[in-house]
Parts: C-alpha cells; structure tokens; sequence
C-alpha cells in the first residue's frame, strides 16, 4: 500500500512525478477544479460579506470518489497544484473535500517538474496559503458579480448569449477606440529626398538632412523643389565623420506576455494555441527509455524574467563549451523588473540547457518543437553577451543643403549568433556599411530621388500587440490574456481581418450601453487599480472582503439604474440579397459562433440555413462544371473546394488561379509564404517571384 498520497491537476504530470517519487508515493489527477460557484445562478450570498456557495463540479463525482477512497488509504496527502491563485485554490478545495487540515504541511509547489525540483519541493512542504486562496477567490467573486449581474441585462435588452466582465470589456474598448481613431485620422503629407552618391567606384545611399546646419522637415513638393534649387553641381563635400561602438543587450527570457507576443510574431500561434502547448511541454514529453517522461520547459504562467542561479550556471557552461567565453554575459548585469510583476517564480526557460532542440524531434510534434526551440533560443541568447556594433554617420554638404548617411556592421555578434527578438514593425538590425570616408573627402551625387508619403494611422491591434498593451496597462494577468481574447471572439464582440483585430457592430452596441451605465467596468485606470488590489490581497495587505465591497457598493447603484433605464436594442439582420429555396422569403445575415451564416427571415416558421458561399472565378479542374469556392474548415482555416461537392471532391489549401500554367497548362495556385505569396504550378516546377 502506498503511504503517501500527491494529488496533482493532469493525469500527464502525475504519471511524471510518480516515477520520480517511487513506491510509496501514489500520485493522482484531480482534472482542474473539483468544486466551483454553480452554472445555473450567482453563488454568491451579497447580504452575508459575499460568501461563495461551492458545489461540486458536474461530472466531478467519480474524481472526487475516488480521490476520497485514496485519501482513506493514505497516511499523508500532499497537495501539488500548479504555483499560483488558481493552483493554491484548487489545493484549498481539495483540503475541504478530503478533510485535510489547511494548516499542516499539506502543500507542495514546483517551478519545474524535473526528478531534482520534484524531490526537493517534498523536502519543503508548507501550509496552504490562505492570502493566495482569497485573492483567487475574491477575482472568482468580483467577475461571478459582474458577469452575473450585466449579462441578464444584455441578453433582455439585447440579444441573448451575450456576456460582460472585467477584463474582456476593457479589451474590447481598446480595440473599439483604437477603431475610431483610425477612421478619424487625417493624413498628413510629407517628403523625404534620398541621395545615390558615389566614391570612386564605391556607391552609397544619403538621405536629405536639412538646410544651414539646422534639420529641415519637408511638407510639399515646393519645399523639396526648394531644396533641389539650392544644390550648386554634383560634387558634396564630407563635412563631419561620426564613428561609434554601440553595444545591444540580449532579451530578457520570456514572461507569460512575452511568450504569447514572440510565438505570435515568429511562430503565427494564436495566443491559446500557444498555452496549451506551453503546458503540454512543462507537464512531461516522453523521451523514451532512457530519460522517460520529463518536464522540458518551466512554469509558463509567469510574469518574472529572474532565473535560478543554477540555471544560469548551467547555461554559461553550455555557451563557454558551444561559443566560447566572450559569448557568456557578465553575472553582474542587472535585468530591468517589470513594475507590474508579481514575481511569484521564474522566466519560462527549458528545464535543461543541454536538451538542445534538434535532440528532441523524435518526440515532440512539430509545433512543440518550434515552441520549445523559441523558449530555448531565448533563454540560451539572454545569458549570452551583448552584440556590439560599429556604426558610422557622415553627413554630405554641397553649399546650404546637407545630406547624411548611416551605416553599421556587426562586430562581435554576441547574443545574435542564437536569437534576434522580433518587434510588431519586423524592424532588425542590417548590416549597411559606407565607404571608408575622412573629413574633406569630395564625394559625386548620381542621382536625387524626392519621395512623397503621407502619415499612417495607428495599426490595429494584433493578438501581440494587445496583449502587450494590457500587461503595459496592468489589466489582467498572465492567465487572463489567452482566455480574455478567445471570449471576445467567441461573444462576436470582435472578429480577426488579416491577423488583426476589428470590432463589429454588437461589439459597439455592447460596449455604448456598458460605457452609459457602468462606465466604471470600462475605466482602464479602474481595473488596473482592481488588479492591484487582488495582488494586495496576495500579498497580505487587505481584506478580500473589503475589497468587493468597495467595489460592490458603486457598481449595485449603477445595476439599479440600468435595470430601469437601458433601452432595448433592436440589431437588424442584414438582406442577403437571395430568396430562402424553400418559403419564399428572403434570407439575412446572421452571426454564429463559427461566423457569419444566411438564413431565412421567416425564423422559426422557416429553419433554412446555408454556408455563405465566396466564389473565386475559378473553374474545377477536376470537374470542368464546378466553381472553386472558398470554404472554411472546422478550425476556421481556409481552403478551396468545387462547389459540387459530395460529387466532386476537389480540396486545395492553396488559393487557385483562372490563368493556367504557361510551362504545362495545369494549375496555378498562390502558395502563402512567411511574408507574402509565390504563384506556382501544381504539376510541374514553374514559380514566380514571389509578392509581398
């Protein structure tokens, strides 16, 4: 019989930690949560200080039975959920149900599950954390309120399913604002005058700098024609030279946000693709016989960048061994400390330096290998040295006007030699190197070329570039952010346009009658004021109790108002443009979980629906009597198919093209690249350049 009992959340970890502990340890999974406010009302008792009413979860009976008649068996029970809120409450859940005393050494916390960090977090139990418990349960307590509370409203006034909450409608509002913005943003005009200019037989590139020593912004094509009168020949002079050495540090290893902002950028992950196989990688890959079942990267909910010292031992050996030691960092640099950041564990980081990415493509699946190559990259590159760089400025007179050049090389590539941080504007560092010039050097202009532009409006957010403005703003935290934009997009409040996000039109409804009567919700200072008072909370400082009632007190005046003023809304369905086939009437536009769909106007009389069919001008070449359509699979991607089908079964995942193959006369089709597209046949080798 085993004598101890580790109750973790997934069966994939305890399968791992039990090889690790050994016979006397029984390791079970209890799925997540156990116990949780119900489904079917609020669970929240208001008149005596916001007691939550937990019940069972539904379908959790068997778990819970069976972890009962385990715990009868066992002589201890150790509580092993993940390290954090949600992990110290599902552990305090657990103590209710088995009768385990909260204040006896009952909890045990891993940053990393590895045979060493397991064994050593068993030697260190503590008591269940009761400040971490109740900051987890006033955020469950505060959203069920909100939730609760406006959603009834919406789905009466509006239209039902939808739902309100905290941090969703702020994020929402980001995206709507940012919407109006673009629309009521006026251009601007400007112009930039750039300069091929020559040294012997060595050209380079010179921008147009200003006139009389002072910098010159051009605003029309008569200031640049301005400029242009003013040249006296062809013939500048190298006035001054500027040379430099500039260092670039490393990135820091990757938090919870920056995760989700890189893998978006370099990988094309969504941000909740990039979670679930985050915890797939911290909660065990097998390796086979040798290493067996192994944790490959730490805790991926985080938002500290501080490492171990450990780990980072590890890492400067591995860099001395693989690069040298002008590649390792110095141990003294100090990393810059989000002021945000809880700081509860580590960065994400591989849980081995040594488990190089290459060693592992056996075993992992092809998007586990690019994330866990990401995450090793990144922490290998973050311990490594810093880039230094020589640039070089030589600014060009000829009488009045003046020109300047830039230009750098890499000298030591440092850090780079591994891993280059992306940015949302796919700005890297490029090697442009000048002529060697010296002061007096006479240098011949080739040619003059004034280019007009005009100011763009600020982009729309990206998954990326959201989610760094959220973490900027202290809305949410690390496990919020993946969930907070999948609700968006599955509410309708919001829709993807090439990567980026768009509201629609209930998104603008929904948040117009949130603004009028809780504006509160919507207010950015408000929520990361709240999200502060839930750390305050954690860390000991304030009563969660307090805290709702503040909160409560504000938000039951505004419910009490809406209840009796917000006007219902009558969203209209836009006309398809086509009679329903079978009553006669027209069809509309409606909007469904998976998108747009038509339907008949006569609903519920008429249930007739269909696929909104997109076609591309392109006949079947399978076929030759079908249309190639687009359609979109179950997980929203976009392929091409004869419209009809079942009787022809023509699929493509590349875009067909009407003109065919001028090598083979088969088909041409747009093949989607990192950035941008290559035309190419089907059959034979024929391609195109390919277009950004």
């Amino acid at each position: 019989m085993s004598e101890f009992l580790v109750i973790v959340e997934s069966p994939a970890k305890a399968k791992t930690i039990e090889r690790y502990l050994g016979k006397k340890y029984k390791v079970k999974a209890s799925m997540g949560h156990i116990r949780d406010l119900p489904r079917s009302q609020m669970g929240v008792d208001v008149e005596k200080e916001y007691e939550p009413k937990y019940i069972t979860i539904r379908g959790k009976g068997p778990v819970l039975k069976e972890l009962k008649t385990a715990a009868k068996k066992a002589k201890k029970i150790y509580l092993a959920a993940d390290p954090d809120r949600e992990g110290e409450a599902i552990a305090w859940h657990l103590a209710n149900s088995l009768q385990v005393d909260v204040d006896s050494d009952c909890r045990v916390v891993f940053n990393e599950i590895t045979k060493d960090a397991i064994k050593e977090s068993f030697k260190h139990p503590r008591p269940i954390n009761m400040d971490l418990v109740d900051s987890q349960q006033a955020r469950r307590v505060l959203d069920r309120l909100v939730g609760y509370n406006i959603s009834p409203l919406l789905w009466k006034k509006v239209k039902k399913g939808l739902s309100a909450g905290r941090v969703q409608s702020v994020a929402v509002r980001l995206i709507i604002d940012r919407e109006h913005e673009i629309k009521a943003f006026v251009p601007e005009e400007y112009w930039s005058i750039e300069g091929s200019f020559a040294k012997g037989k060595t050209s380079f590139e010179a921008a147009f700098y200003g006139l009389k020593d002072k910098k010159l912004e051009l605003h029309s094509e008569a200031e640049v024609q301005n400029v242009k009168k003013q040249l006296n020949g062809n013939k500048f002079t190298v006035e001054k030279v500027t040379k430099k050495e500039r260092k670039r540090n490393p990135a820091v290893p990757f938090t919870t946000s920056s995760l989700q902002q890189e893998a978006a950028r370099k990988l094309n992950f969504r941000a909740k693709k990039t979670m679930m196989l985050a915890q797939q990688l911290y909660e065990g890959i097998d390796l086979g016989k040798k290493e067996g079942t192994v944790g490959l990267i730490t805790y991926m909910r985080t938002d500290s960048t501080r490492i171990s010292e450990v780990a980072q031992t590890e890492a400067h050996e591995y860099i001395t061994s693989n690069y040298g030691t002008e590649y390792t960092k110095e141990q003294n640099r100090k990393e810059k400390k989000n002021a945000n950041a809880q700081d509860a564990h580590e960065a994400v980081r591989p849980t081995s330096t040594h488990r190089e990415p290459n060693s592992l493509k056996e075993h992992l699946s092809r998007d586990q290998l690019r994330l866990y190559k990401l995450i090793w990259e990144r922490f290998i590159a973050s311990q490594m040295a810093p880039a230094v760089m020589d640039t070089m400025s030589v600014d060009l007179r000829n009488g009045d006007v003046k020109f300047r050049a830039t230009g750098s090389k890499i000298k030591f590539p440092g850090f780079m030699k591994v891993y280059v941080e992306s940015t949302d504007d796919a700005v890297e560092e490029q090697n442009k190197q000048l002529p060697d010039l010296k002061e007096g050097d006479e240098v011949i202009n080739k040619d003059i070329d004034p280019k007009q532009h005009f100011t763009q409006p600020p982009p729309r957010y990206t998954e990326a570039r959201l989610v760094k403005t959220l973490e900027e703003l202290g809305i949410g935290r690390p496990s919020t952010f993946a969930p907070t934009l999948d609700t968006i997009q599955k509410r309708g409040y919001v829709a993807l346009d090439n990567k980026r996000f768009v509201p629609t039109e209930l998104g603008e409804i929904v948040l117009e009658l949130i603004l009028e009567f809780f504006p509160e919700i919507l207010d950015v200072d408000f929520t990361a004021h709240m999200e502060q008072n839930l750390d305050n909370i954690e860390a000991g400082q304030i009563n969660w109790v307090k805290v709702i009632d503040s909160f409560y007190k504000i938000f039951e005046q505004s419910l009490d108002k809406a209840e009796k003023e917000m006007q219902s809304v009558e969203i209209k369905d836009e006309p398809a443009g086509e009679d329903c086939e079978e009553c006669g009437n027209p069809m509309v536009f409606k909007m469904g979980r998976y998108g747009k769909f038509m339907a008949c106007s006569n609903f519920p009389d008429c249930r007739n629906t269909k696929a909104i069919v997109k076609e591309i001008g392109v006949k079947c070449p399978k076929c030759a009597e079908g249309n190639i359509i687009e359609r979109k699979s179950k997980k929203r991607r976009i392929f091409y198919g004869c419209d009809r089908f079942p009787e022809c079964d023509f699929i493509s995942w590349d875009k067909p093209l009407q003109r065919p193959c001028p090598k083979c006369d088969n088909m041409l089709v747009e093949k989607k690249l990192k950035k941008g597209v290559q035309v190419q046949c089907v059959e034979c080798d024929y391609k195109e350049e390919p277009q950004s």
